[in-house]
């Protein structure tokens, strides 16, 4: 799928506000309403719109604590790490699961209340996971950059 200037303008204004109107889409982009709107569908069925999501402000919610969690398993069998990634997937307080070359095996990304919280959760749940053999937490002190968006040009997205 080739991603034309104008899905890259439309992706851009969604990534920014995904609750703008298509007539208003429509028209920052040049287009009027019924071709905008089969462009953001056509996005949707090509998946290179994944969701749309509301990004809520951790801190008038509660959330005041993230750490990661980095992980090395004892087997890297693939079913272990199958297993592993099935088992950890489940818990609400992992926001992200990656994959790491290097000196470990996994990155978690982690939020909590606070550190008590936390200590929970690394006590009551990634404690008993299966083929963990160390962890190694880093508390985020403060965050300097954070973006949930891509700067979309003119690209050809493989099939």
């Amino acid at each position: 799928m080739k991603i034309d200037k104008i899905d890259a303008q439309i992706l851009n204004i969604l990534q920014k506000d995904c609750t703008v109107a298509v007539k208003n889409i429509a028209a920052k982009v040049g287009l009027s309403y019924t071709p905008a709107y089969e462009r953001i569908k056509h996005l949707e069925e090509n998946g290179i719109i994944k969701k749309r999501v509301a990004i809520l402000d951790s801190d008038k919610i509660g959330i005041r604590l993230f750490a990661y969690c980095n992980i090395t398993l004892k087997e890297q069998s693939q079913k272990s790490l199958m297993n592993f990634e099935k088992s950890i997937a489940k818990n609400p307080e992992i926001l992200e699961v990656v994959s790491l070359s290097g000196i470990y095996d996994y990155m978690l990304k982690v939020a909590a209340r606070d550190i008590e919280e936390y200590n929970n959760f690394i006590i009551n749940k990634l404690a008993n996971v299966p083929n963990i053999g160390q962890y190694h937490s880093n508390i985020v002190m403060s965050v300097v950059k954070c973006e949930t968006s891509y700067h979309v040009t003119g690209i050809h997205v493989p099939d």
